[in-house]
């Protein structure tokens, strides 16, 4: 094994999931930019809905609801379905991407961020988590996905404290769970 198999890497939870979703996605079938895509998607519904129960963002009035709803209704707009969010998508001439603020997103805007955020470890954490991504089969996985990442994500402090803080990835952990696969 090597040294880099049990580093401890400091870093906050929105790349985590974000790379992971993106395995998760890779691994149930999407091509790797599709799966960026969709990645940063989740990430980014995830950190909209924890910013809304701490009080950091404030839910969208009734009226705007109303008005999102009505326009995705007229646009017939697709979502995928992913670690127990639906993500609005549209298609591209480069295949599926998913949404932020009705523009695709780029995978090569995601993959930036994530290299930014992992920096040299990049490369290591994709195989970690892609080796557990593997070691199930694409309908378990589909199932247990988000479960996983709540067992190797990062541990920051509770509430408001831990919003945007950093802790510990460790690559031992997710291996560990590959193993028990």
């Amino acid at each position: 094994m090597s040294r880099r198999a049990n580093e401890k890497i400091l870093v906050n939870r929105a790349p985590v999931l974000t790379l992971w979703a993106a395995v998760v996605a890779e691994r149930l079938g999407f091509d790797w930019d599709e799966a960026l895509s969709l990645g940063k998607a989740l990430a980014g519904l995830n950190a909209q809905a924890k910013g809304q129960r701490l009080g950091i963002f404030a839910p969208r009035a009734p009226s705007d609801v109303e008005r999102a709803r009505a326009e995705t209704e007229r646009k017939k707009r697709l979502t995928v379905a992913l670690m127990g969010r639906l993500i609005p998508v549209t298609h591209t001439p480069d295949g599926l991407r998913a949404l932020a603020k009705e523009r695709p997103i780029t995978p090569e805007s995601v993959e930036r961020y994530l290299r930014s955020k992992f920096s040299d470890h990049y490369e290591t954490v994709l195989a970690a988590m892609r080796e557990l991504a593997e070691a199930f089969e694409p309908e378990e996985l589909a199932e247990v996905a988000f479960s996983l990442y709540e067992q190797f994500r990062p541990e920051v402090p509770e509430g408001v404290r831990g919003w945007g803080a950093k802790g510990e990835l460790r690559l031992d952990r997710i291996r560990g769970l590959a193993k028990q696969a």
